[in-house]
């Protein structure tokens, strides 16, 4: 892996992923269950969780990566958009900075819906082991 890296990533928000993150979690968050609710409050319908997008980062460092030697350091998002059942997303990721030392590759990564939009974005470290 080496700085300039991308990786392109495709995430569906399917009802398995969210019924069994609200079964898991035992979530019942009214804006996360229910549409008549989220709809009251400006949203088109129920919002997913946004850990839900957490989930996809897991599966892109755990399985995505050429690199199966790694541990997760840090990682931090920011919503900027809702996400919503069965929304076809793009998770995109390059390397920022790769710090060969002490084994640190650095990401930025978006989350893109499939109309372009822009969902997420954030950072990754991981560490090579």
């Amino acid at each position: 892996m080496k700085k300039g890296d991308t990786f392109t990533i495709p995430c569906f928000v399917s009802e398995k992923i969210y019924r069994g993150f609200t079964d898991l979690f035992e979530d019942r968050n009214p804006l996360h269950i229910d549409d008549a609710y989220a709809a009251g409050k400006g949203f088109r319908e129920k919002v997913m969780y946004g850990n839900i997008l957490n989930g996809f980062i897991s599966y892109f460092i755990g399985e995505r990566l050429p690199d199966k030697n790694v541990v997760l350091i840090s990682q931090d998002i920011t919503y900027v958009k809702p996400v919503y059942l069965n929304d076809r997303l793009e998770l995109r990721a390059e390397i920022e900075d790769v710090h060969d030392s002490v084994g640190i590759v650095e990401f930025r990564y978006q989350f893109v819906n499939a109309s372009g939009v822009k969902v997420a974005r954030g950072k990754i470290q991981i560490r090579i082991i």
